[in-house]
């Protein structure tokens, strides 16, 4: 068993980073992946509804692009006040609250009978998993040592490909068995919501959050915890223990260090601030790129395939094929991000991305088709997964979750108009100009990643 010195509030964040990776590190990984998984699981599961429900329903383009487009107006919505929430109330609590509302509205939707209580239920699941994203990944961050925070992060984004995989067998095995197939599916959505939602309300809380608070007490007890499982003791440091009176730990209920901002108008503003308004620029113009670029292709994807004269179920198991790249993209990305760099990672793979797009709009044999798409997978995937290892990295503890929030908000405005143009460029000017646009978006979001800071290996900024 090996001694750490030090347990002031001072010390905290160094002694998470000191951390190898634990059992504890494991479990809180894990049970934040599960709600991502969720997340993807939806979003992979409505295109291959909305396609369900055109053969079914006999649902127009416009109607199937506004079933799309109301659950990413929420997922707006409930990133841009989910960060503002887990700033002033915890990562925890907003972390949670996010998959109860996720669940109930998605098992409800199983049960509609029309468009209209369709629409209004997608709204709610869309500000249940719009909240959880950017709260999930700058959890998680607060938790990583800094040496892998990027690799974990990755990680945790990989869980995306898992819930997409998901939706991908459940839609090439379970949406065309009937005519009720799909509200099957979104059944099955729901039913691991509730699982969980029980392993994200055992998880704890941020400790850098805490400390920032001013509750060091429970702070310090997290990180002891985590240090005991890594099989250390936290000890009093001698020389801080003979240090003068004005070196002391701050007073019961102050923070450790003095915080950017305090409050909700003021956490806005300072994302303006000389310091951050560069990277909160350039972040935003990524993530508006990268949605417009990934939702316009991958949402249609299967409808695509079925007006180039494939089959349903024949599309379905294309969109299969093509998902299983993502598990690559993800391992590639989670080693590179740590060798290269964030910048380098995540510009790299969204000129990937771009190339694969171009490739994709022009061919029609099955072989190039399924290739082609699996490249766009693999390099999209991979820079979704460096996107959220950068963005918590940028800003400070105290205004972490609302820069992470309303990035990721900024970026669903995109989702939304990207499924309501994509039909009518599709069918004004044809697939191969719209992937050519979505490679153009590709692009803009590479040059734009070299106005962030690469925090590689850092400490985290915990004011």
């Amino acid at each position: 068993m090996s001694v750490t010195p030090g347990g002031s509030e001072s010390s905290l964040s160094q002694r998470l980073d000191a951390l190898p990776f634990t059992k504890k590190h494991a479990k809180l990984l894990t049970g934040s992946g599960l709600g991502w998984a969720l997340d993807a699981m939806d979003v992979g599961l409505i295109s291959f509804i909305i396609a369900a429900l055109t053969a079914h329903w006999g649902i127009t383009a416009g109607e199937a692009g506004l079933i799309a487009s109301i659950g990413f107006f929420g997922m707006a919505i409930g990133a841009s006040l989910g960060g503002l929430l887990a700033d002033r109330f915890g990562r925890r609590q907003v972390f949670a609250i996010t998959l109860l509302v996720y669940g109930a509205a998605t098992g409800a939707s199983a049960l509609v009978g029309g468009i209209a209580a369709l629409l209004v239920l997608r709204f709610l699941v869309g500000l249940g998993l719009g909240a959880e994203l950017p709260v999930a990944s700058t959890y998680v961050s607060e938790f990583a040592p800094a040496r892998i925070r990027g690799r974990l992060i990755v990680i945790l984004e990989a869980f995306w490909a898992v819930g997409w995989t998901a939706a991908a067998i459940i839609g090439y095995f379970v949406v065309p068995s009937s005519e009720d197939g799909w509200r099957w599916a979104f059944a099955l959505g729901a039913i691991p919501a509730v699982y969980a939602f029980i392993v994200r309300w055992a998880l704890p809380e941020s400790p850098r959050w805490l400390a920032g608070r001013g509750r060091t007490g429970e702070a310090e007890r997290i990180v002891a915890d985590f240090e005991a499982s890594a099989g250390s003791v936290t000890v009093p440091d001698p020389e801080r223990a003979e240090a003068p009176a004005v070196a002391a730990a701050p007073a019961a209920g102050a923070p450790a260090v003095a915080p950017v901002a305090v409050v909700a108008g003021s956490r806005l503003a300072g994302l303006w601030a000389r310091e951050f308004r560069g990277r909160t620029l350039s972040i935003w113009v990524v993530w508006f790129c990268v949605n417009f670029a990934y939702y316009g292709a991958f949402i249609w994807i299967p409808s695509i395939l079925v007006d180039a004269g494939f089959s349903l179920v024949r599309s379905f198991g294309f969109t299969l094929i093509i998902t299983l790249a993502q598990l690559p993209g993800y391992a590639v990305a989670a080693w590179l991000i740590e060798k290269w760099g964030r910048r380098p990672t995540l510009s790299v793979f969204l000129v990937g991305s771009a190339a694969s797009a171009v490739v994709f709009g022009t061919v029609h044999t099955e072989a190039a088709i399924i290739g082609a798409g699996m490249a766009l997978s693999f390099f999209n995937l991979g820079a979704w997964g460096a996107l959220y290892a950068v963005t918590p990295e940028i800003y400070p503890t105290s205004v972490r979750a609302t820069g992470a929030g309303w990035a990721a908000g900024v970026g669903r405005i995109a989702s939304i108009v990207a499924p309501l143009l994509v039909p009518v460029m599709l069918a004004g000017v044809g697939t191969a100009f719209t992937f050519a646009v979505f490679a153009a978006f590709f692009v803009i979001a590479a040059a734009a990643t070299w106005g962030l800071v690469d925090r590689r290996g850092e400490s985290l900024d915990d004011r």
